[in-house]
Formats: structure tokens, sequence, C-alpha cells
């Protein structure tokens, strides 16, 4: 049975359309349409209808550490902070931690989510926890299944090459039928992964046609260390190895040279940027004008609790604009932002407002007034203006796990 969705416009594919409604059934959308004049339709009175952002980077058992280790520098932050308290979390934690950080993006419109996840155990049932707490909230997910070897890191994050290729193939085979997860290797970094360890997850990505995910140039002692030991940036490096291409997703990128910034351009590769993160860290700020010129896909992540206490696209994008005209003084501008906001297209699948496609929307709201769905939206964030309003279509039937 259609079902038909309605507010003052509806914006999808770059384009805005007034009188509309979204047709949906068994929540998929099967059409953008004329109002109808003989069917009920589900109204959002002063709101827009739009696509759910997708945010690209996150931790979401990290929404347990909110408030720890604040104001500290990044190694106090790990190892006093993120280390230790990982490694008492119990897989019910995990479970737990996944709930809030899930929850609190939806609430925030964001209605995909990429979870870069390493407390493994040498296993998938933790994984397999977080992969829960999201279908049982409805949020779809790419769980980044990371492969991480690195001595000095917690034992429950460790794994052998081997083993983060059988552990991560039989998690992408688990959920291989899944319209609302998906599974993709995540090598954690050049600090975190030995050669050998990134290049089999590369490989892995490459034989099952997934993007994988790393974590490159975030902080400045990550390019200082790869310059002394190997002469090369972190760019650099990975493109030596060949892999640097279409299929990688570089995590923040702070740290580039002009170099660095070609090469990806030249060989594809992406990014995410977490510019909250990276001021929370005093990591540096990305050079989003440099990569939007050359012609890089960027998407946009708020990455965990522990290291931004707000999940939210919609602030990721005030900091965006905002830190670029802080570090270059120059406006990045609307038209070239339009470059930035792309978490759509670093996955192979697409979700986006178009016919076919399964329905995941939210509403923007202009002025003061109710609440609707099942977001309770006199509960804002303090950092929204009173009487702005978002929310899913959970209630309406319109949000799902697909």
């Amino acid at each position: 049975m259609l079902q038909y969705f309605a507010a003052d416009f509806l914006y999808t594919e770059n384009q805005v359309f007034h009188d509309c409604a979204l047709a949906v059934e068994n929540g998929v959308i099967q059409d953008v349409c004329p109002l109808p004049e003989n069917a009920e339709v589900t109204r959002f009175p002063d709101c827009a209808l739009i696509p759910g952002f997708v945010n690209s980077h996150t931790h979401s058992f990290q929404s347990l550490l909110k408030g720890v280790c604040d104001d500290t520098d990044f190694f106090t932050w790990r190892d006093q902070g993120l280390y230790r308290y990982s490694q008492i979390m119990t897989q019910e934690d995990l479970y737990t931690g996944a709930l809030f950080a899930f929850a609190e993006m939806l609430k925030n419109g964001i209605t995909t989510v990429c979870d870069f996840f390493y407390i493994n155990d040498q296993a998938n049932d933790n994984a397999q926890a977080v992969i829960q707490a999201a279908k049982d909230l409805g949020i779809r997910m790419t769980l980044a299944r990371t492969f991480y070897n690195w001595d000095g890191a917690p034992a429950r994050f460790r794994e052998t090459p081997e083993q983060a290729v059988e552990n991560t193939l039989a998690l992408m085979q688990l959920y291989r039928d899944d319209p609302g997860v998906s599974i993709i290797p995540a090598p954690h970094s050049l600090h975190g992964a030995s050669m050998e360890m990134i290049e089999a997850g590369a490989a892995l990505a490459k034989d099952q046609g997934t993007p994988w995910h790393m974590h490159v140039a975030e902080g400045q002692y990550e390019r200082q260390m790869t310059l002394e030991k190997t002469g090369k940036s972190p760019i650099a490096l990975l493109h030596r190895h060949g892999l640097l291409d279409g299929a990688m997703v570089g995590i923040h990128c702070v740290w580039l040279d002009e170099s660095d910034i070609d090469l990806m351009g030249e060989t594809g590769a992406r990014v995410s940027y977490n510019p909250s993160s990276n001021m929370f860290l005093g990591d540096g700020v990305t050079p989003i004008k440099a990569l939007v010129d050359a012609g890089i896909c960027i998407s946009l992540g708020t990455d965990g609790g522990c290291s931004n206490n707000r999940a939210s696209i919609i602030e990721e994008m005030r900091m965006t604009a905002l830190l670029q005209k802080s570090d270059t003084s120059r406006c990045l501008g609307a038209e070239r932002r339009s470059g930035v906001f792309n978490g759509d297209r670093q996955w192979r699948r697409k979700f986006r407002t178009t016919v076919g496609k399964t329905c995941a929307r939210v509403c923007r709201r202009f002025c003061g007034g109710g609440s609707y769905g099942s977001v309770d939206a006199t509960e804002r964030p303090f950092w929204q203006k009173p009487g702005l309003r978002l929310t899913t279509l959970r209630d309406s039937g319109c949000l799902c796990g697909g």
C-alpha cells in the first residue's frame, strides 16, 4: 500500500520541488509525484523533506567515553582515555555504546553511518553486537572492520594479517544479503598497522569489490614518523606501495602538501573529513579547498564520542565552512561546498531520494511548533536555535534499515 509524505518543499537530486509528495511502499520510494487528490497524505508543515545525512566516519563505542580526557594532548587522550577504558568494555557495553551513538545520529538526521570498529577480540562477536544495535534502531551502516597489529595497542585490538582477512571475509559473507549492512576492510593507520596488514586489507577490498578506509596523515607526528623512517610522506608512501586508488578513503588527511594532493587527485583517492574531531585533538586543518580544486571526493564524518561531543553532520558542515575561512582567509563558497558533502559517493551502493531507493528522509523545520515522528524535538542539543526541529519519519513507516 502506498504511503504519501509531503512538506513545504522536497529537495532531491539538487532540485527543489513544491506541491509534491514522496510515494513510498514497504519502505521503498516509488515516486516523487504531484500531491494526490484522493489519498491520505502525511504532512509536515513548515518543513523541508530532504535526504538523510551520511556520517562517513565514527567509532560508536566511544559514545561511552564522552568527557574522558578532554583538553589533553593526543597521546594522553589515547593512552589514558581510549586505550584504558576500551580494555574493560564488555560486549553489552559495546552494544549500548552503539545504541547511544546511533540514536543521537538519527535524532540529528543521520540515516547512514560508517562505523570504524576495532575492539574485535580476534573474532566477530563484538562487531555483530554493534551491527545489531544499528539494525535495532533502523540506521543503515557500513562496518569498517579494522586491521590492527601495532604491538603498543591493547591486545583485544590486535590480529595477524591472516586473522584479520579471515574474520573480515566471514563477516562480509554473513551480511552479504542484508540491504542495510555492508562490511569493508579498514587498516587502522600507518602507525597502527604494518605495511603487510595494510596491503592485506587493500587486497581484500579489491577482491570483494569494496572501498577500504584508513586513518591517514591525521596528526603531524605521523607525517614526521614516515618521513624519518622512509623519506616519504604518508600519502607518498601509500602510493609507492600501489595502495592509492579510488577504493581508498583516507580519514582526516590533515597533514598534506601539494604533491600529496596531486597524487590523490591523479589516483582518485578519497577523503573523509572530520573537522570537529581535528580541532578537539589539535590535529590541524585539512586543506579542503585545495582538495576540491584537485577534484577529490570528500565526505564528512563526526568521528567518535571522545573526540567530538556532537554527532551532527550539520555541525560538521558549519565547521568545514568556518575553518576554511580561518585557515586560508578564503570562503569555500556554496557552489564549492557542494563538492564536499559526498558521503553517498563513497559507498558503492547509493542512498538517495530516488525511485527504487530505500526511504530514509528527514524533515527540517523552519519555525516553531510541535514534534513529529519518534523524535522528541523539545530536547534538541543546545547549539541549535529554539524552534528549529529535525526529525526522522520513523513512526510514519518511512525509515527502515535497508
